[in-house]
């Protein structure tokens, strides 16, 4: 699953309970939780495009999904109430399996 990684957006609306709780589920095995629908993941393009398969394989139609990839720039520009400053700390370079 190599290639580089950056920090992404992943914002949901999914209308019935027990398929936000499955997509949610997903969600925080992959990224760290900033609202109620919004996580905040790094990932490679590969391990997003696998995030967005199985979060598809739970979501139905009336639900929707919103993906934004952010550059370093925009990353380290993000103001974030927690007072967390890791949006700030550069992806690793490599990948522990």
């Amino acid at each position: 699953m190599g290639g580089e990684r950056h920090w992404h957006l992943v914002c949901y609306d999914i209308r019935d309970d027990k398929r936000w709780r499955r997509a949610y589920k997903i969600l925080k095995g992959r990224g760290e939780r900033v609202q109620y629908s919004i996580f905040r993941v790094q990932a490679s393009a590969t391990q997003l495009e696998e995030l967005r398969w199985e979060l598809g394989k739970v979501m139905a139609e009336e639900d929707d999904l919103m993906v934004v990839r952010l550059c370093p720039g925009c990353a380290q520009r993000v103001i974030d109430s927690r007072g967390e400053d890791s949006w700030r700390k550069p992806p690793p370079s490599f990948e522990v399996l």
